[in-house]
């Protein structure tokens, strides 16, 4: 198959300049990296790869990849190490993390530095994919605009095909995970969500009742919806949390 095509049954993501998705790869096992970058173009997207930490920065640089498969375990920096590099150069670029670690403490690490999603060895190829397929969606990858594809809140508009989101006119920038999250709480204007709907819509799995990465992206969110402005997050202690219409 050659890049440009993809897979039977799939739906093509493509940039907004039609060229084809640009996907790193960040793994110190070559056999593993050259398996997930064979099944990544597959997938008709542009791929590359780098063995350590620096090796990471330096082709992202080059490269402006639109989503990272990020391992933590390098041989010189770690993956959240390399992520904060990462963000001073594309503070919103999706990063799926890639490792053997499978406690909750470390998945919940991975999140809090700022990670979109997580995935523990061993795994499967489909897995990875899928997990990237959404990451990218979230990002503004997606098929045909939809007439119907704008949610509003009170002075808050949320586009879920260019991805931009405004409040009072004013463009404000999230990153993959911030916008999921905005997005499921404007489906649900007035409603409150608790943190356990809130782990399962937004990432899928929940956390042992480890829960603060929720506090923490709605405090991520609060920064750049409210802040300056009359509040329209509110948090209802012991249920959860709800969006409305300033007053």
């Amino acid at each position: 198959m050659t890049e440009g095509e993809v897979g039977p049954g799939r739906v093509e993501l493509r940039r907004p300049d039609g060229e084809p998705v640009r996907v790193l790869v960040v793994d110190d096992e070559p056999t593993l990296a050259d398996l997930l970058s064979m099944a990544l173009r597959y997938e008709g997207w542009q791929v590359r790869s780098a063995g350590d930490g620096m090796a990471a920065v330096r082709v992202a640089r080059q490269f402006q990849p639109d989503a990272v498969v990020l391992d933590v375990m390098l041989p010189d920096l770690d993956g959240f190490q390399v992520l904060r590099r990462l963000r001073e150069d594309n503070a919103t670029v999706p990063v799926l993390f890639l490792t053997a670690r499978d406690a909750v403490e470390d998945r919940i690490a991975g999140l809090t530095v700022g990670g979109d999603d997580y995935v523990t060895k061993p795994f499967s190829l489909e897995e990875v994919i899928a997990r990237l397929r959404a990451l990218l969606r979230r990002s503004g990858f997606a098929v045909a605009a939809r007439p119907d594809a704008v949610l509003t809140v009170g002075d808050l508009t949320l586009d879920e095909d260019s991805h931009e989101v405004r409040r009072a006119g004013q463009l404000i920038t999230l990153t993959a995970t911030e916008f999921e999250l905005l997005r499921y709480l404007m489906r649900n204007p007035r409603r409150v969500l608790s943190k356990a709907q809130i782990l399962d819509r937004v990432w899928n799995y929940d956390f042992g009742g480890q829960a603060n990465v929720v506090e923490l992206y709605i405090s991520y969110l609060r920064k750049k919806i409210d802040a300056g402005r009359p509040p329209m997050i509110h948090t209802l202690r012991g249920a959860g949390y709800l969006l409305k219409p300033a007053e």
